[in-house]
């Protein structure tokens, strides 16, 4: 269990690597080349500046792992991490209830109908 939302998110973020690293793997073995940093997005901004910064944090000391784990991806260049507003996460409408216009606003820009209520 998490100790601070803090924590929540790094673990994510280390699982979200693990999830690109494998990606790239299938890529790789499918002869496809990817020589760009991944991008791994975040709607934490002092997360990503924890993540770039070395220094221990209070909020950090039970994710030390992680956090190293994810300081060297960045530095090895294989990642970069992006900063998402809450309001713009795509994902949002797959596993949160969202408010009805925040709704609508992601169909748009996933390019989905919906069937329940026809514009």
């Amino acid at each position: 269990m998490s100790r601070s939302s803090a924590e929540a998110e790094f673990r994510s973020m280390a699982l979200g690597i693990y999830e690109l690293l494998w990606m790239k793997i299938i890529l790789e073995d499918l002869r496809i080349k990817w020589d760009e940093p991944m991008k791994l997005y975040c709607d934490k901004k002092s997360v990503i500046a924890i993540a770039h910064n070395p220094v221990q944090h209070d909020k950090t000391k039970h994710v030390e792992v992680d956090r190293h784990f994810i300081k060297e991806k960045l530095e090895s260049g294989l990642i970069c991490t992006s900063y998402v507003p809450t309001g713009e996460q795509l994902v949002d409408i797959l596993i949160k209830g969202v408010q009805n216009h925040v709704f609508k606003n992601i169909l748009d820009k996933l390019g989905m109908k919906d069937l329940f209520h026809p514009a």
